[in-house]
């Protein structure tokens, strides 16, 4: 039994070096990766300021019957949803 115990602290071990080892190739090949791409690659365009878009136009007047059949709905909508 103790010999089974060595044989699998032995293979943690071994697993744990080789998962970090991969991590720390890893890390240094996205460096690398990083470092070539900034040093190739075209240069991002410069994107011009962006401008202020014009507010739509509101209508001036509405019409009249327009306006109560707002205010009926604005009212039937208040009387079903109150709190």
């Amino acid at each position: 039994m103790n010999e089974l115990m060595s044989q699998a602290v032995e293979l943690m071990i071994a697993g744990m070096g080789f998962v970090f080892a991969f991590l720390i190739i890893l890390v240094f090949a996205t460096l690398l990766m990083s470092k070539l791409i900034g040093r190739f690659a075209p240069p991002e365009p410069a994107t011009p300021a962006k401008t202020p878009r014009a507010k739509p136009k509101a209508l001036k007047s509405v019409d009249p019957d327009t306006a109560e059949a707002i205010k009926k709905a604005i009212a039937q909508y208040r009387a079903r949803h109150k709190k």
